[in-house]
């Protein structure tokens, strides 16, 4: 059995979306039905399934075009254990980051975690935001007084 959420993405072309995920992000193939243009993608624990439109089942609304970049105001957060090294292998394809190479603290209840994190777009435009754990510490002491 699987994650309790798998995202699957309609995709223009589910070779080259497979090629990008498996040769380039670091994905590998748990299985595919090439005659569906479709295929399911693990890397850790992250799971995603791509589906060429058009050959197999196709979900679209009516009325909203399905057109380039898809999946706007989404981005996925996937869990990695070497940023540099899947940068490197998107510099030699040519492919330039969205949001460059970060570290960034967020605040969690009472601590912060951070990531090491960036942010690129996949062949159909889907926002992928992939990182490395930092771990926790304590939030920064504020010298703004709780009277302020």
């Amino acid at each position: 059995m699987g994650n309790a959420l798998v995202p699957e993405f309609a995709v223009s072309d589910w070779l080259k979306s497979r090629r990008f995920y498996c040769d380039l992000i670091g994905f590998s193939v748990r299985y595919e039905r090439p005659e569906e243009g479709f295929c399911y993608l693990e890397l850790g624990d992250a799971e995603l399934m791509i589906d060429q439109i058009g050959i197999g089942r196709t979900f679209s609304i009516d009325g909203a075009p399905l057109e380039k970049p898809f999946g706007r105001g989404l981005n996925l957060q996937i869990r990695v254990t070497d940023v540099a090294a899947i940068l490197c292998r998107l510099a030699e394809a040519g492919i330039d980051p969205y949001l460059p190479l970060e570290e960034k603290w967020y605040r969690r209840d009472n601590h912060e975690v951070g990531n090491r994190q960036f942010v690129v777009t996949d062949p159909d435009g889907y926002l992928l935001r992939l990182f490395e754990d930092l771990g926790e510490r304590p939030m920064p002491h504020s010298t703004v007084s709780a009277d302020q």
